[in-house]
C-alpha cells in the first residue's frame, strides 16, 4: 500500500509511538548507543512491529537514532561536529524566523511570547534541572517560530527541536543567576524587536544568542564527554 494512503489510524499509531518513543530517549531512560530493538518495543508498546518501524524513520530524520550495520537501530551518539552542524542550521532557521514574525506576528502572538518570558524567569533558579531549563527555553522559541506563521518553517524546526534538546542537557550552568538574567534579557529583547518589526535588527540578536549559546553549549559538552571517557583515552 501507498505510504500517503494508509489507513489514518496506522499512522495516528506511529505517531503515538514516535512521540512515546522520542519521549524517553530525551528523558534519558534510553542511552546513547544502546540498540532499540523493534520487536521488545512492539510488545512493550502493545502495537505491532509495522507502527514502531515507522516511528523509527521519523526519529531518524530527527536525528535521534542511526541504522547501523549489524546492529539495527540505536540511539545516536552527538558529536562535536553534530553540534557544530545543529547550530549552523539553527541560526539559518532562526534568523528566517524572526524576519518573518517580525513581519507577520499578531498581538496575540506577542502576548504569548511575553509570558514565555516570565515563566523562563520563574524557572530559573538554584533548583532547576537542566531538562526543565530546557523545555522552558524551547518553549519560547516555539513561539518565535509560530509567530512566523510559515508552516514549513515549522515543520523544519520541529525535525531539529529533539538535537537542540539533547545538546541543552548538556549546560551545566542553568542554575545560575547570570543565565536567569541572560535568558530574560536576550528573549525580552527578542519579543521587543519582533514588536516593533525590525527584521534586520531581531536577526542580528538572534544570531549573537546563538553564537553565545554555542560556545557554552560547546564547554559543557566537552567537559561532559571528557568526563565519559576511560582515564587512558583522555
Amino acid at each position: 500500500m501507498i505510504e500517503a494512503l494508509a489507513p489514518a489510524e496506522t499512522r495516528a499509531l506511529a505517531e503515538n509511538v514516535a512521540e512515546r518513543l522520542r519521549r524517553a530517549i530525551l528523558h534519558g531512560d534510553f542511552e546513547p548507543g544502546e540498540r532499540l530493538r523493534e520487536e521488545q518495543l512492539a510488545a512493550a508498546l502493545e502495537v505491532s512491529r509495522g507502527p514502531v518501524r515507522e516511528a523509527f524513520a521519523q526519529l531518524e530524520r530527527e536525528g535521534l537514532v542511526v541504522r547501523r550495520r549489524h546492529r539495527g537501530v540505536v540511539v545516536r551518539r552527538l558529536s562535536e561536529r553534530d553540534l557544530a552542524e545543529v547550530y549552523s542550521l539553527r541560526v539559518a532557521l532562526e534568523g528566517l524566523a524572526l524576519r518573518w514574525a517580525a513581519r507577520n506576528a499578531t498581538t496575540a502572538d506577542h502576548e504569548r511570547m511575553e509570558h514565555a518570558v516570565e515563566a523562563i524567569g520563574r524557572s530559573i533558579s538554584p533548583d532547576v534541572s537542566v531538562r526543565e531549563a530546557a523545555q522552558v527555553d524551547l518553549d519560547f522559541h516555539d513561539l518565535v517560530y509560530e509567530a512566523a506563521h510559515h508552516e514549513r518553517l515549522d515543520r523544519s524546526w520541529r525535525d531539529l527541536r529533539p538535537q537542540v534538546f539533547l545538546f541543552f542537557l548538556s549546560r551545566d550552568y542553568v542554575a545560575t543567576a547570570e543565565f536567569r538574567d541572560l535568558m530574560v534579557r536576550t528573549h525580552s529583547e527578542i519579543v521587543d524587536l519582533i514588536r516593533a518589526r525590525e527584521e534586520e535588527r531581531a536577526e542580528e540578536v538572534v544570531e549573537r544568542h546563538m553564537r553565545t549559546s554555542y560556545l557554552h553549549v560547546l564547554d559543557s559538552y566537552r567537559a561532559e564527554t571528557n568526563d565519559l571517557q576511560p582515564p587512558g583515552r583522555r
